[in-house]
């Protein structure tokens, strides 16, 4: 299955998590949502820039509604001045979901974004 070629990244938006803005993508159409929570450090707009996440992350969108976001502290999110906890993470994956309007969705963790997935 192909699809047309991606000019840039998808919009970004924001979900309000307590008191921070988590930024979010969703590329895809797909009645199955997929929520990716990346390593430690993500940029959404640049991670575009390089061929083999957004091969990736088009492979992925084929199939499943995918949900990007750039933790809280991180990339475009709003910057923290203490580390976040897992359930903080937690609750901003909750907020990127309602926002994005995904009521139950697959969570495919890599690395830091795995624990927090499986919580």
């Amino acid at each position: 299955m192909s699809h047309p070629a991606r000019i840039g990244p998808p919009p970004t938006r924001y979900a309000s998590s307590g008191d921070a803005s988590i930024a979010y993508q969703v590329v895809g159409e797909a009645p199955i949502d997929l929520v990716l929570s990346l390593g430690y450090a993500t940029h959404l707009d640049l991670q575009w820039e390089s061929p083999l996440h957004a091969a990736f992350f088009d492979r992925i969108s084929s199939f499943a509604r995918l949900i990007l976001f750039d933790k809280r502290g991180m990339g475009l999110s709003d910057p923290v001045s203490e580390v976040p906890t897992l359930e903080q993470r937690v609750d901003d994956v909750r907020a990127v979901m309602d926002a994005a309007g995904s009521e139950q969705a697959a969570l495919f963790g890599v690395s830091e974004g795995g624990p927090m997935s499986v919580l």
